[in-house]
């Protein structure tokens, strides 16, 4: 074996696993196996334009050397984005640690409750410090929470809005120009007005549904929050309040002013910059809108026994069932991000917490007063950590970056200082010096260490109340107990490093120490996204190559990488479709061809983009009705704006017809959106561009081997053909996007920037001809299990010569003769070891099985075994085997209990097959009760007593 060839660490299959599973396919090549899977008419007739790939030790050499062009310097930039510290348990514990990265969002509760716990120790802290009923598991970043937010008012308010036609929404003069921009974004297609103003001098009237209030403000003012919630309330306005999460800490946090809703990011909370991203914003609210809350939700439950557990709450809301109906298209969260910030709290406790957010805030006024003795004053009454000056900033600007220090310039009078939780004495006396020079001072500070007796803070709205008074928060605060912490909760979970995950539509493949190492390093993950470009030059090197790797696999001639996920993705190409059209003229077209078969995020993302859906039939076979498409791209010729399609299909075929289908809809004056979901089927065989698309997104957390981090980060850029590129998206602080560019999509210009790396090292390393077998050995695992399977399983559907492309679907929807349904496959398959495929998607009782690349031919043949073992229990004459799947999962609790009431064996249920006692995982609850959560929605930390009389109802 050349042991310089990443692929042959990527790859799963051996060479003569390879041979032994095409021979059982009849195969004599891969070649073969790939011609009749993809029609000849879009197969790639040329290799892909790439180098071959490196090694492992290369690519950690080149990325270091690139990474030292970046420079780093003290930044005190603010505006949403600050230095923290990233504790080394946590770092070393989750952030590089595959049980937490490698797994997959927690569908399965059962197999799922470290994370979950995690996730509900992050919702916690959200609710007690924003002093609100619930919070999310987390959104994509400050600014689409905002969005978010805006939204979801607005659907809520729906009958209302057009009873009175109050459809204007207030912004803060002082919100994060960031945010300001992508909420332009997703009002312009709703019809929202957004006016801009001083809440505390406006005059506000019925015709605001809404207003966001920013606190501090983006230059670091904190205003009266009791005197504008009482004006708003007048009105009936409803507020959102976008708040910092450390200051809240000192201040009162707003839901003590019956605001509605308050977002912000928890980046403070040990999350390393990264240029950007990726963060975990949060998004707090009141209980009336829990049915209009975007993201995931955790809630307590119970499970078969009574005893405490988690799960996945108001599934229902969400766009996967909703579809256009839907208020948010967000189908993930931040979840290996907030489970960091929720045990950087954690760790530091609410004694910790206030000891760093009262450093930061008692060293800012230290500044402020120091700066005042050389005359410099600085404007804001009230501040956290922020001071506004009145400076000529060109000349300080100089000064400053002599020394290696960033700061805010906001125009050539005036910068802001936003300190942060590494800011210690030396810091803070570089920063005087700065100021020193500017002012030709020779003061010299003596007493830099005193304490500053005047306040900054207004007394109204500092924070009285005790927080994170839960055990969680005040018992891990030395590193043994925290390391033994974090691990309780990894061994509840099924991830990656214990077995295969074979989702469909998921792609959970290797993600490789090696693509995951520089995350950690300082050259990479410290860098402010607003700092000059010629600060990030490494960066740009990584992101520019990156851009044109993508380019190059999906043929299109640019790519933005703004969007922090495959649903941002669909959203940002749509507006692109949108602008597009606009730019012609055709304001008019706005409808949007949907196939029954499609992802519930996209009838969501086409309505959010301002489009009607119009649904397109599948026939028999799972391909899309051809008749059907033919009819209504006529029917709606005039009015056209797009059709959306997964290539393959959901369905798990490539559909010989797909060009026919592409030219129908150019025809019609349409353009054509593929969904990259699939597109670890295509990647150097066929691309988007060669099917007749316009333009895709691309999941870099499922193609190309960005962890899905237990349900995110992910980044979901858009790739465009040229008449497209001119409408990428843009950012109001740093250049990018097109000429004619929409408004932003995220809050950083480059995204997720930090996780790009990722995908970088994956193509790196592969190469063209990694990449080219890479796909070709995830279409033979996917048809190798349904050879393996078809005996026992209906397979639902193939293409035309019979072969599935790098999925399958098996049907289960016969077996409620026998009373059993897909579900109980589900929930047996974590006795044997597996996390279940995708359950009832895109077809309602049936699984969705995708092994990817990466797993060998050892764990395909257990996981079939266990799969046709099920099977037989279903079919068994004893009704006790078929109790044995409703029972299951089976714990370990139930196996060494005196009392065994079922009438199978305790080896037949936890033990089935001889493979499983090499490496037995025990669900660490029965099944949960999922109807119970929901009509109990909690969803942050209670006493046991609490929850106890919740149970016993």
């Amino acid at each position: 074996m050349n042991t310089d060839l990443f692929e042959s660490r990527h790859i799963g299959p051996r060479p003569k696993e390879i041979n032994f599973m095409l021979k059982s396919l009849g195969l004599k090549n891969v070649d073969q196996l790939i011609n009749e899977t993809i029609p000849d008419s879009i197969q790639l007739k040329k290799p892909l334009n790439l180098p071959e790939g490196i090694s492992e030790n290369t690519f950690l050499n080149h990325i270091k050397a690139i990474g030292e062009k970046n420079k780093i310097f003290k930044t005190y930039i603010g505006l949403g984005y600050s230095p923290t510290i990233t504790p080394a348990v946590i770092q070393r514990n989750i952030l590089e640690n595959p049980g937490w990265y490698t797994a997959y969002t927690p569908y399965q509760a059962e197999i799922a409750q470290g994370r979950l716990e995690a996730l509900f120790n992050f919702q916690t802290v959200i609710c007690d410090l924003t002093g609100m009923d619930l919070a999310n598991a987390s959104l994509l970043d400050e600014s689409t929470s905002a969005a978010e937010g805006m939204t979801m008012l607005h659907s809520f308010l729906s009958s209302k809005i057009k009873k009175v036609g109050s459809n204007k929404f207030f912004v803060h003069e002082q919100v994060l120009p960031q945010t300001l921009s992508v909420l332009k974004t997703r009002a312009i297609p709703l019809g929202i007005e957004l006016i801009l103003g001083n809440p505390e001098k406006f005059d506000f009237t019925d015709e605001f549904f809404g207003a966001l209030i920013q606190c501090p403000g983006k230059h670091g003012e904190i205003v009266n929050l009791p005197e504008i919630t009482k004006k708003l309330k007048v009105n009936d306005i409803k507020c959102i309040v976008a708040a910092d999460i450390l200051s809240l800490v000192l201040l009162e946090g707003p839901g003590k002013y019956d605001v509605d809703v308050v977002v912000g990011t928890s980046q403070r909370f040990g999350i390393p910059l990264g240029y950007g991203g990726p963060h975990a914003a949060f998004f707090a609210t009141k209980k009336i809108y829990k049915r209009n809350l975007p993201g995931r939700i955790i809630g307590q439950t119970k499970d078969t026994d009574g005893n405490f557990a988690l799960r996945m709450a108001l599934q229902t809301r969400e766009q996967h069932i909703k579809r256009d109906r839907a208020t948010s298209n967000i189908c993930t969260a931040q979840v290996l991000l907030a489970v960091m910030a929720g045990m950087y709290a954690v760790y530091h406790g609410p004694k910790g917490l206030k000891y760093i957010s009262s450093k930061i805030h008692e060293n800012t006024k230290l500044l402020e007063k120091k700066l005042e003795g050389i005359g410099i004053k600085q404007l804001n009454k009230f501040y956290f950590d922020t001071l506004k000056i009145n400076i000529n900033s060109t000349k300080l600007k100089k000064i400053a970056e002599n020394s290696e220090v960033n700061l805010n310039y906001i125009d050539e009078n005036t910068v802001s200082i936003s300190l942060n939780e590494t800011t210690d004495q030396n810091n803070l006396n570089e920063l005087f010096e700065i100021f020193k020079k500017f002012a030709k001072s020779s003061y010299r500070s003596k007493q830099i260490g005193d304490e500053v007796k005047f306040h900054r803070m207004p007394e109204s709205m500092r924070r009285h109340k005790k927080i994170l008074t839960h055990p969680v928060f005040n018992s891990y605060h030395s590193e043994t107990s925290m390391m033994r912490y974090i691990k309780s909760l990894e061994l509840k979970d099924l991830a990656l490093n214990h077995s295969m995950i074979s989702l469909g539509s998921c792609t959970m493949k290797l993600n490789a120490a090696a693509e995951m190492l520089p995350l950690s390093s300082p050259n990479w993950n410290n860098i402010h996204p607003f700092v000059p470009i010629n600060q990030a030059e490494g960066f740009h090197e990584i992101l520019k190559a990156l851009i044109s790797q993508l380019n190059e696999i999906t043929g299109f001639h640019a790519t933005s990488i703004q969007p922090n996920s495959g649903a941002q993705g669909e959203y940002a190409g749509l507006m692109v479709i949108r602008a597009y059209h606009f730019s012609k003229g055709n304001r008019h077209r706005n409808i949007c061809l949907i196939p029954a078969s499609a992802h519930g995020t996209n009838p969501a993302s086409a309505v959010m983009a301002g489009m009607k859906v119009v649904v397109i039939k599948t026939d028999e076979m799972g391909n899309i009705d051809l008749n059907d498409i033919t009819e209504k791209s006529e029917l709606y010729k005039e009015n056209l704006a797009a059709l959306m399609i997964t290539y393959p299909s959901t369905h798990g075929v490539f559909e010989s017809h797909i060009q026919k289908i592409t030219q129908l809809i150019h025809d019609s004056g349409g353009q054509v959106y593929m969904d990259g979901a699939n597109m670890n089927a295509q990647v150097g065989l066929t691309s988007p561009k060669l099917i007749g698309a316009d333009v895709c997104h691309l999941n870099l957390h499922k193609t190309f081997a960005i962890p899905h981090g237990g349900g995110g980060p992910g980044v979901g850029p858009i790739c465009v053909a040229k008449h497209l590129a001119p409408f990428l998206p843009t950012n109001p602080i740093i250049n990018t996007g097109g000429k004619k560019g929409i408004t932003a999509i995220s809050a950083a210009p480059w995204g997720s920037a930090l996780a790009c790396i990722i995908s970088y090292a994956y193509i790196k390393m592969l190469g063209a001809p990694g990449l080219k077998k890479s796909t070709e050995i995830a279409i033979l695992n996917a048809n190798y299990i349904k050879k393996s399977l078809e005996g026992a399983f209906d397979i639902l559907y193939t293409g035309e010569n019979g072969r599935a492309a790098h999925e399958l679907i098996i049907d289960c929807r016969d077996f409620k003769k026998k009373g059993i349904e897909v579900v109980d496959i589900a929930k047996r398959l974590m006795d044997y070891g597996f996390h279940a495929p995708t359950v009832s998607f895109p077809v309602a009782g049936t699984m969705m099985i995708e092994p990817t690349e990466s797993e060998n031919l050892t764990e395909i043949d257990k996981f079939c075994q266990a799969m046709i073992s099920i099977r037989l229990e279903i079919e068994s004459d004893n009704p006790e085997d078929r109790n044995m799947l409703k029972n299951s999962p089976h714990t370990l609790e139930m196996f060494t209990n005196d009392s065994w009431p079922f009438k199978y064996s305790r080896k037949k249920a936890a033990f089935p097959l001889d493979f499983v006692k090499e490496n037995k995982f025990w669900p660490r609850v029965r099944r949960v009760d999922e109807a119970f959560g929901d009509r109990n929605l909690i969803c942050s930390c209670i006493s046991v007593l609490e929850y106890q009389d919740i149970t016993n109802q």
